[in-house]
């Protein structure tokens, strides 16, 4: 498994070089506030449900599909877990703060930093397994992190619940998956060009975030490193111990691992940025926890590796 140091280490670089050219189109105003809004919408509605579309687009098997079910029910039950623990241990009397915090340590970049992993490391399979616990993430991220962000109810109308674009492209992803159905050419290769923009687009976005960011009193905050050490460590490694010792499938364990100890979704700074929260603390969780997960994330799926008796 050591080389797994090497393949994380590119990602993280990769995504570091992608900030960096955001932090400099910050600095020289080619994005502006006003840009990186608008940026934000495009991935928010656009971008991802084309990636789970793209990602279902495989040939329908019953051993899939049962690994499926079993992938859906363990990467709920990780993050409802995750969601009370952090209810449980993170309070601040700043609301806006509080929400950031919240959010920042539930929700994991485990679409751009696992996905690559997954499939380096699991092969297809585990890339498959990978995307259903994006799937589940989108599910959770467009009701508990919607409302938990916005801090307004409101937000989970029914309409909105069915129109939600996160929520409309797993469902349609699954439909597709389950009927076998393949896309025409003249919809695939618009739908998987979309798709790519997955990675690049947020981390332009974060680049930016970080151009405007105050680092010395940023990186001199105490909550960064607490969400820091629960987000990489702490929920991973629950989550590696109890579903080892249930025996899920290694292929199984290993895929929610991975995703689960990525460091935290680009998509904070993007609610943060839409719902008036504060933006700068939610760079700050998402740059430290990156920079961190170069370490933490070998470790832990070594040692998830050593305990689930998956080999690769």
């Amino acid at each position: 498994m050591g080389e797994n140091f090497i393949i994380i280490a590119q990602q993280v670089l990769v995504l570091f070089i992608l900030i960096a050219v955001g932090f400099i189109c910050g600095k020289k105003k080619i994005i502006t506030d006003f840009s990186a809004r608008h940026m934000t919408d495009i991935v928010l509605y656009v971008v991802t449900p084309c990636v789970m579309i793209s990602a279902f687009q495989r040939e329908f098997s019953f051993e899939l599909l049962s690994g499926l079910i079993i992938c859906v029910a363990c990467s709920a039950l990780i993050f409802a877990v995750s969601i009370l623990i952090c209810n449980l241990i993170f309070h601040d009397k700043d609301e806006s703060r509080k929400a950031v915090i919240r959010f920042a340590t539930i929700y994991s970049n485990c679409a751009f930093m696992s996905l690559p992993l997954q499939k380096a490391i699991l092969g297809d399979d585990g890339w498959f397994y990978g995307s259903i616990f994006v799937a589940v993430f989108n599910i959770f991220v467009w009701t508990h992190g919607l409302v938990s962000m916005s801090g307004d109810k409101k937000q989970l109308s029914f309409k909105k619940l069915v129109l939600n674009p996160g929520l409309i492209g797993v469902l349609l992803a699954i439909i597709l998956f389950i009927t076998g159905f393949k896309l025409p050419y003249i919809i695939s290769q618009p739908v998987e060009y979309l798709a790519v923009l997955n990675t690049p687009l947020p981390m332009l976005i974060i680049g930016f975030y970080l151009s405007q960011a105050d680092f010395k009193k940023a990186f001199t905050d105490k909550g960064v490193y607490f969400s820091s050490a629960v987000r990489l460590i702490a929920l991973p490694m629950i989550t590696a111990v109890v579903m080892s010792l249930c025996r899920v499938t290694p292929i199984i364990t290993m895929a929610c691992v991975i995703a689960t100890s990525a460091p935290t979704a680009a998509t904070t700074t993007m609610f943060a940025t839409k719902f008036n929260k504060d933006v700068e603390l939610s760079v700050s969780i998402v740059a430290a926890t990156t920079v961190f997960s170069l370490a933490t994330m070998p470790l832990v799926v070594m040692l998830t590796g050593m305990m689930s008796g998956f080999s690769s």
